[in-house]
C-alpha cells in the first residue's frame, strides 16, 4: 500500500506509549495497532484530528504517500 503510517516515529519523538495515545485519543489499543501497522482501510478525520492534537503534529507527520510500481498509472 502506498500510504505509510509513521505513528511509531511520532510516538518516539513525543516519548509517549501506544497505550497512552490510545487512552488520550479515546480509541482501543487494538484499533491503534491496526492503524500503526498500516492494516487500517480507513481512518476517521475526527480520529486523525485527535491524534494530531495529542501529538501536536500535522497529518503529514503521520501519513506519507510512497510511490510504488503498483500505484503508477
Amino acid at each position: 500500500m502506498p500510504i505509510v503510517v509513521n505513528l511509531d516515529v511520532m510516538l518516539a519523538r513525543r516519548k509517549m506509549s501506544s497505550g497512552e495515545l490510545a487512552a488520550r485519543v479515546g480509541i482501543t489499543q487494538a484499533n491503534l495497532s491496526i492503524l500503526k501497522t498500516g492494516k487500517a482501510r480507513a481512518v476517521r478525520f475526527s480520529t486523525l484530528e485527535e491524534i494530531c492534537r495529542v501529538l501536536a503534529c500535522q497529518p503529514g507527520d503521520i501519513l506519507e504517500f510512497r510511490e510504488t510500481e503498483e500505484s503508477q498509472p
